[in-house]
């Protein structure tokens, strides 16, 4: 999760803990001991104190958005307006976003509740969340015929485990027998909740998530389609006493008789599932097999090494403060066209600008006539020299956007760009190391401009000697000279702009046009 704070790496020592786990599966000579040598260097520490963590929640729309439990229940109808001011501005009027109609009685009331997912729906988790839900305080509201999570209300819980192994231990060791019976519906191994495949809130719900984002556009939500839910972020324990409150938001240990932690124990027989129905090709090739394609999976387009000098049309101009990964390239509606790079570069920024895919593509298609015309613009380039050869420049799409790559590690996010003929992203800075990773992966100059004002909507920018300035780029920063050519004519203006830290290959894979080209040419 450290990735999900906008750390760009994270290293985390192993200790008994890790060593642990991993005899209880059978697996203790595995155990590596990971840690800084003697001697090592830090800028600074934070030291965090476990013990003293109180259960936080994190609003809508942003996993950074984090109070304590009790500081928000303390200040909520302030803290709310704060939330739906922020809503009102990155939708509008239009979709407005009651959230203090949901205060009353005492405390703020949740429409419905999921635990899932690779950060929420662990064995660990699914299992503190039922000893939760079967304290006898628990149990005498069972027993009154009035189930724990489902009041009149309405409030829900769903409950889904990730991985068909964690769903074996949790029948075997008889959670999943207490969450049904407190009222819980349990749903199959599955992370769908997180993109929206599954448990998708109501318009105008308040859904409270052990997952891993709460994005505008995450969870189900469309707010481009008019449909548009507040997710908030809160650990599985204390979503489980909020379910046995009928959806006030309360915190783990808020309340007398909440259960103390236990230690996890693993079935050794934990992969028994997999045993029995995975092909496990590890030392067991079978070359004689052929893979079969369906129809719904593609080869990917042949893209094009960096040429000597490049134009880039800016076909998006995204002026918010973050733009995420789901944003870039939506989950939930596109899961079907992983496989398809072709039909799923067609939800490129869907969500957020639905006029780039058109434009991207009528860049990718630039007829003679268009070329023509930037060529003879660019010759009044001052200081161009005279002597360059314009026939060996590239033609290529680019996104602007404040800070992109936010959330997930979905190298779709800029695949798709590449498929569409994109050949850079300009930025103010990345939000996390592996997006500007994955541009560079793609061949996709990563640059960074000092100032938006560098760039317009639907301009262009010329960067003559492209190849040349990749090929010597210094392992610093490097600064790239260009010219920008507004849409509505004028003289072309001079700009700069960095690639910041480049290794040698990484400098060869944007040569090579991408990795696949690299890899291949080696």
């Amino acid at each position: 999760m450290t990735t999900e704070t906008a750390a760009w790496s994270s290293i985390w020592e192993t200790d008994g803990v890790t060593r642990d786990w991993l005899a209880a599966v059978g697996r203790e000579h595995d155990f590596t001991e990971l840690r800084p040598l003697e001697g090592a260097y830090y800028d600074g520490a934070l030291r965090v104190d476990l013990s003293r963590v109180t259960p936080n929640i994190a609003l809508p729309f942003h996993p950074a958005n984090v109070f304590s439990i009790a500081d928000f229940t303390a200040n909520m109808r302030d803290i709310l307006f704060s939330v739906e001011e922020e809503s009102e501005k990155l939708f509008g009027k239009e979709l407005r976003l009651d959230l203090l109609g949901k205060v009353h009685d005492g405390g703020f009331w949740a429409d419905d509740a999921v635990i899932a997912g690779c950060s929420g729906g662990t064995p660990g988790n699914i299992e503190a969340a039922a000893r939760h839900l079967r304290t006898p305080a628990a149990k005498a509201a069972s027993a009154s015929g009035k189930t724990v999570p489902a009041t009149d209300r309405g409030f829900s819980l769903s409950v889904y485990p990730d991985s068909q192994a964690a769903y074996r231990r949790l029948l075997r060791n008889g959670t999943i027998e207490a969450l049904l019976d407190a009222g819980v519906v349990i749903r199959s191994a599955f992370c769908g909740p997180c993109f929206g495949a599954g448990g998708t809130p109501a318009n105008g719900a308040f859904s409270i998530r052990h997952t891993t984002r709460n994005f505008p556009n995450r969870e189900g939500s469309k707010p481009g389609e008019g449909q548009l839910a507040a997710v908030a972020l809160m650990d599985a324990r204390s979503i489980a006493a909020t379910a046995r409150n009928g959806g006030r938001i309360t915190a783990a240990g808020e309340e007398a008789g909440y259960p103390a932690h236990t230690a996890e124990t693993v079935d050794p027989d934990w992969d028994l599932p997999y045993r029995q129905r995975v092909y496990t090709g590890w030392g067991n090739a079978r070359p004689e097999a052929a893979l079969e394609f369906g129809p719904n999976i593609k080869d990917w387009p042949d893209i094009p090494p960096m040429p000597e000098h490049l134009f880039l049309g800016v076909a998006s101009f995204i002026t918010d403060e973050v733009t995420t990964t789901d944003e870039l390239i939506p989950s939930g509606e596109t899961s079907s066209f992983r496989s398809n790079p072709l039909r799923l570069a067609e939800f490129t920024l869907g969500r957020r600008d639905p006029a780039y895919v058109g434009k991207a593509k009528a860049i990718m298609q630039l007829d003679d006539g268009a070329k023509a015309a930037l060529l003879a613009r660019v010759r009044a380039c001052p200081g161009l020299d005279t002597e360059i050869d314009l026939a060996a420049a590239g033609f290529a799409s680019a996104i602007y956007a404040r800070k992109p790559g936010d959330g997930s590690a979905r190298e779709q996010a800029a695949s798709s760009q590449r498929v569409l003929g994109g050949g850079a992203n300009f930025a103010l800075e990345y939000a996390t190391k592996r997006y500007r990773s994955n541009l560079l992966n793609w061949g996709m100059l990563p640059f960074l401009t000092g100032t938006e004002a560098d760039l317009a909507p639907d301009c262009w920018v010329f960067l003559p000697y492209i190849r040349r300035r990749i090929e010597e780029a210094a392992a610093g920063a490097e600064t790239i000279a260009g010219f920008r050519l507004d849409a509505g004519g004028g003289a072309p203006r001079p700009v700069t702009f960095t690639l910041g830290p480049l290794t040698a290959a990484e400098r060869a894979i944007l040569l090579a046009g991408c990795l696949i080209n690299y890899y291949r040419r080696r």
